[in-house]
């Protein structure tokens, strides 16, 4: 039995999106600035800014970010960095990071309209 465990190595291979149109679009969230910033904080075996060939960041246009992992990897992490990323940029009282599907995140503005009309009644 341990020989068929042995002989049987399962890649794990995780893809996640961080969809940040939104912000892009309006001017003030830069997707360049922030494929570097993912690039030189993810920690792989213990070490930041070491990624080699078992994590890819890459950026598609000025729409997303996609990060690929042949190793064990968390969504949350990722959750962690992008709000670590707006705070450093004074973001963070603007934007929200918020899950949209099972590996997607997306940064969305907070939805402070509809606060304003419930003060004025």
């Amino acid at each position: 039995m341990p020989k068929a465990a042995a002989g049987k190595t399962t890649a794990t291979k995780h893809k996640f999106v961080i969809d940040y149109s939104k912000p892009a679009a309006d001017g003030v969230f830069d997707g360049a600035d922030f494929e570097k910033f993912l690039h030189d904080r993810i920690k792989v075996d213990g070490k930041a800014g070491q990624l080699g060939e078992s994590v890819k960041v890459t950026r598609d246009g000025n729409i997303k970010i996609t990060v690929t992992s042949n190793i064990p990897f968390s969504k949350r992490y990722l959750k962690y960095l992008t709000k670590k990323f707006l705070k450093k940029n004074s973001l963070r009282d603007w934007i929200r990071v918020v899950a949209s599907a099972k590996d997607n995140y997306q940064l969305r503005f907070y939805n402070i309209a509809g606060a304003g009309d419930e003060d004025e009644e």
